[in-house]
């Protein structure tokens, strides 16, 4: 695996036509693996920080709650009595 991550499009303006870039001894810009744009001229890095935890989300307690009613007044059918 390579340790540059390789964008598809730039995160500015959309274009695809991107550069690897590294910057010459004379400029004062320091990013170093940084990728340059070619349409809106930007220099940009990714940085992968890791995946995050999905967060968990409980169900609504209905154990006391009210069912709904359908029109006409009808109460649908209990999912647990089947």
């Amino acid at each position: 695996m390579s340790g540059r991550v390789v964008p598809y499009h730039c995160p500015y303006c959309g274009e695809e036509d991107l550069r690897p870039y590294e910057p010459d001894s004379d400029n004062d810009v320091e990013t170093r693996g940084g990728w340059h744009c070619s349409d809106c001229t930007r220099v940009f890095t990714l940085k992968y920080h890791g995946m995050a935890t999905p967060a968990v989300i409980a169900p609504p307690d209905t154990a006391g709650a009210a069912r709904p009613k359908l029109s006409g007044g009808l109460t649908p059918p209990d999912p647990e009595s089947e």
